[in-house]
């Protein structure tokens, strides 16, 4: 379980048992969960205790008091800040770059959200089914084939209408190789496309990173391609003020199938989501902690929610946003302010939904 903190430690301490066995027992998907952002501080702390610095080091290893200051960083940021929390990111990068870490890591990122691998939804699974997403990368000793091959080994060892694997495009990626051995978005579409060919578990795309970097336009031939491959495709999309009507209307014109955050959409693009039902990847500790929304009354949700579009409620990153996904269904369920104040009706349908737009179509409510 990952620690809970702010808005939404205040919405899940005004449940009932009640009301929080209701969110626990229902069916529901998580399907905006960064891998790097969900490992458990409990984890990092073992993997700390285990950290060699490399015996061939260079200018982005760290050494044993870097690392435990990192880890400090991790637990202790202040809330109201968090680039306090991503000052410190390449700690956990340092920590997960071996294939026994990595593989540690990610299994207990899968433990938090599934509980342990059994077949079935039970009172240790934070949701029924998790899209976990991670970019590819090298380190010292993986490449980005090896990186992926672990990440898959772990993600496979539940069925699979339990668990899959989104691949990221980081908008801070070079479109073709550029010759250095780092992944570039041509290499990563192809590279999910032949996992997926050879029945791995690999299930979409996802576009994350610096919201401002890049040149969407040159995204077409790879993400279409990707979505002729049967991959399904999410961009995080309009994040900040900055990002431009006219790249978000680019980024729409893939027709993607969900999109994360999607804060900042004008009326135009409302439009085009609404009328091609594109799923809203909705964030709420996230936004409010990174203060892209002033308040939860403020909150986007709410103009989905009105026109009854699909939405699927998510964590972003558990860590450093404190939160849980059942922490995050209660600030769908808690009173106001503390909450948005929702029925049990509205919520079971919110979870219902959110299975209903996961890439893997045999993971569906109905």
């Amino acid at each position: 379980m990952s620690l809970v903190a702010g808005p939404a430690a205040l919405a899940l301490s005004s449940l009932s048992q009640t009301q929080l066995s209701f969110i626990k027992t229902l069916p529901k998907a998580e399907l905006h969960a960064h891998l790097n952002g969900c490992v458990p501080i409990s984890a990092l702390r073992e993997l700390a205790k285990a950290y060699n610095v490399p015996i061939s080091p260079d200018t982005t290893t760290l050494n044993n008091a870097q690392i435990a200051g990192g880890i400090n960083n991790l637990e202790n940021f202040d809330l109201d800040d968090i680039h306090g929390f991503f000052a410190a990111f390449g700690t956990i990068y340092a920590l997960i770059a071996t294939r026994d870490a990595l593989a540690e890591a990610t299994r207990a990122v899968l433990v938090q959200f599934l509980g342990p691998s059994s077949p079935s939804f039970d009172s240790e699974s934070e949701c029924t089914y998790l899209e976990l997403r991670t970019t590819p990368r090298t380190t010292q000793t993986l490449s980005v084939e090896e990186y992926l091959d672990n990440v898959l080994a772990e993600v496979e060892r539940y069925p699979s209408n339990r668990a899959a694997l989104i691949l990221s495009l980081d908008r801070r990626m070079p479109l073709s190789a550029t010759g250095d051995g780092k992944p570039a978005i041509q290499d990563v579409v192809e590279i999910a496309i032949r996992l997926k060919q050879a029945g791995r578990r690999v299930v979409g795309l996802d576009l994350c990173g610096d919201p401002l970097a890049g040149d969407m336009s040159l995204l077409e031939p790879s993400l279409a391609k990707a979505k002729a491959a049967g991959l399904g495709l999410t961009l995080h999309i309009a994040e900040t003020t900055a990002n431009t009507p006219a790249e978000t209307l680019q980024l729409l014109s893939y027709s993607p199938d969900r999109l994360g955050h999607a804060t900042f959409l004008d009326e135009e693009a409302k439009d085009i989501v609404l009328n091609m039902k594109m799923a809203i990847e909705i964030c709420l500790s996230s936004n409010l902690i990174c203060k892209t929304v002033p308040s939860l009354s403020a909150h986007h949700i709410r103009f989905y929610l009105e026109r009854n579009h699909p939405i699927a409620i998510c964590t972003d990153d558990t860590l450093p946003f404190r939160t849980s996904l059942t922490a995050e269904y209660a600030l769908l369920f808690a009173q106001e302010p503390l909450g948005l104040g929702l029925s049990e009706a509205e919520v079971r349908k919110i979870a219902a939904g959110s299975l209903d737009v996961a890439f893997n179509p045999d993971v569906g409510s109905r």
